[in-house]
């Protein structure tokens, strides 16, 4: 790249893997998901630690 020149960012990509604790569908999503639609379990965002 060159040099004084900013990294292009796309903002489009900013979306993350969501599980159900209940029945295990993964959605992707710019924000938490709220309850499944196939159990009414909740989400947990599959980046952080289940602790």
């Amino acid at each position: 790249m060159p040099e004084g020149h900013d990294v292009e960012h796309d903002t489009a990509e900013i979306s993350s893997e969501y599980e159900c604790l209940q029945c295990g569908k993964i959605v992707r999503a710019e924000t938490h998901p709220g309850e499944c639609p196939e159990c009414g379990g909740d989400f947990q965002n599959r980046a952080k630690s289940l602790e």
